[in-house]
């Protein structure tokens, strides 16, 4: 469940890098007030604690559905 969960919060912010780069549109601090508002960096640190978390992803080995039954 949190490697799901971690997945999808490094997706969000990686689109929220991808509207930053292509439209110059920061979409979390537009949410929630600006970059230094208490709300978007804990955002912010939250989705980098996701992203430190996948990386872990990369070393474990595979495990296939199918193999489990």
């Amino acid at each position: 469940m949190l490697d799901r969960l971690s997945l999808i919060l490094v997706i969000i912010g990686a689109l929220n890098w991808g509207s930053i780069g292509l439209f110059k549109f920061d979409l979390v601090s537009w949410l929630c007030g600006g970059q230094g508002s208490v709300i978007a960096r804990i955002i912010y640190t939250v989705v980098a604690l996701a992203g430190l978390w996948c990386i872990s992803l990369i070393f474990r080995p595979r495990v296939s559905e199918y193999s489990e039954r």
